[in-house]
């Protein structure tokens, strides 16, 4: 065997290893139970007042914690800043050489801290008691110096860690990050942020793609295949291999849309009288359609769900432009 390569684990190595990916597992899933137990109980108040307070902030909530919990805070953070709540996290120990300063009277501190007694948040905690920045305690000890500094302690239940020494940081910075996103959760819905306002702050990668809108991905102005009800076929079939999107709209003489002439629809129809006839005879009526402030990745769902290749945009009946699969692939909407 080549130096540095392992053999594979024995059977015996592979249940040992899945025994103890459960096990931690379950010790984590009871560290969420546990959370989820406490904020139908003894956290009802205590998260309430945390969310009225982070609601009426006219600054920023100033995120911090050390180590784990720290690494905890920047996720939060992020969260927050991302679902319309404005954040970001100050590092205790770089609050200590200068990063106070970042902090207003406008502001809000969210503190984590498990055991409550973490050193270097002294400062931090010192300089909001000294300006009366509102503080937030999370921590499993009620009784610990942040705790009695704090307005507002939200206090987890102390739980069984899933490391098997008890000692790093495993179940109980899961349910810190878990009542993080229950704040950023609540405060999202308490003050009514959208799908539309995500987008603004999420105009990148596939996420962003997924929040376009359908406006901003369809075919419009003379891009649209349109033809009026008694134009013959000869002439229609021109209008839509022009366009080259599979499909043709048809409309009455108030320019609303009334069917659709796919190439489906040519096939069925095919004879020698076709080039004769008139549009209105050969398209299939009332097509879906979608309006133009849909985000795309619905559009999408629709016209997977239905088996089409594509979507006439509506405004008061009249199309306004037309939204191919195509375009929502190369757009990243997926």
């Amino acid at each position: 065997m080549p130096a540095g390569l392992k053999r594979d684990a024995s059977p015996g190595d592979r249940k040992d290893a899945v025994l103890s990916a459960t096990r931690t597992l379950q010790l984590e899933a009871e560290g969420l139970s546990a959370l989820k137990a406490a904020l139908a109980s003894e956290l009802v108040s205590s998260f309430a007042a945390a969310l009225e307070t982070l609601r009426e902030c006219k600054g920023r909530v100033i995120v911090t914690g050390m180590g784990k919990s720290g690494h905890v805070g920047l996720k939060v953070a992020a969260t927050l800043s991302s679902t319309g709540t404005p954040a970001y996290f100050v590092h205790p120990s770089e609050a200590s050489h200068g990063d106070l300063g970042m902090i207003t009277s406008d502001d809000i501190v969210l503190a984590f801290s498990w055991s409550g007694e973490t050193v270097e948040l002294g400062n931090i905690v010192s300089y909001s008691r000294r300006f009366a920045v509102p503080l937030i305690a999370v921590t499993s000890n009620a009784d610990s110096t942040l705790a009695q500094q704090a307005e507002i302690v939200l206090a987890l239940p102390q739980v069984k860690e899933a490391c098997p020494h008890g000692l790093a940081p495993t179940t109980s910075t899961l349910m810190q990050l878990a009542l993080g996103d229950c704040l950023a959760i609540a405060l999202l819905e308490s003050k009514g942020f959208t799908a539309v306002d995500f987008k603004a702050l999420h105009p990148g990668g596939q996420l962003g793609a997924r929040l376009k809108f359908v406006s901003d991905l369809m075919h419009k102005g003379d891009r649209l295949p349109i033809a009026d009800m008694d134009l013959v076929m000869s002439e229609a079939i021109v209008i839509m291999t022009e366009k080259a999107l599979g499909c043709l709209g048809v409309v009455d003489g108030h320019g609303q849309l009334m069917g659709i002439i796919t190439d489906g629809d040519l096939r069925r129809n095919m004879g020698g009288a076709l080039l004769t006839r008139r549009a209105g005879d050969v398209m299939t009526p009332g097509p879906k359609t979608v309006a133009p402030d849909l985000l795309a990745s619905a559009a999408l769902e629709l016209i997977n769900s239905s088996s089409i290749t594509a979507l006439f945009v509506v405004e008061d009946g009249r199309p306004v432009g037309i939204i191919h699969v195509h375009d929502l692939l190369r757009a990243g909407v997926a």
